[in-house]
């Protein structure tokens, strides 16, 4: 895996959305709080001072993500909407889809919702527990 230094908030932003994370500017000022980051003179550093952030790193699990983004959740039918805080969308689809869940045939992302669609209603009201326990 290769490691480069990321200079800037803005060269972090570009490459989450070629990751297909598509975050605000306050969103992405927030996570670099949460997760200790420090700009220093090689760019953007972790906690542990390696000064590089993986490309591939290991995603969040879903229940971090959803304890972060997630606001609320609504069934309908076999179908579930997700809302989340604004541009949290991206990264709560992508942690669920990365679960491989059983009960989910995939997730659509907007801003600010996710629409998950699960098998049939019976398993979309067991998923939109799980979810809505995640939330808190």
């Amino acid at each position: 895996m290769a490691a480069e230094s990321i200079a800037s908030q803005d060269e972090l932003r570009r490459r989450l959305v070629r990751r297909g994370c598509d975050v605000t500017q306050a969103t992405l000022s927030r996570d670099i709080h949460e997760l200790r980051l420090y700009k220093g003179p090689n760019g953007y550093e972790a906690p542990n001072g390696n000064g590089h952030i993986e490309e591939e790193e290991e995603q969040p699990a879903v229940g971090e993500v959803l304890s972060s983004f997630g606001v609320a959740v609504r069934q309908a039918q076999n179908q579930l909407v997700l809302r989340t805080t604004s541009g949290g969308a991206q990264p709560v689809a992508l942690a669920i889809d990365h679960e491989e869940w059983h009960d989910v045939l995939g997730t659509l992302a907007g801003d600010d919702t996710v629409l998950i669609i699960c098998p049939d209603p019976r398993r979309a009201s067991h998923m939109r527990e799980k979810l809505e326990r995640m939330i808190g």
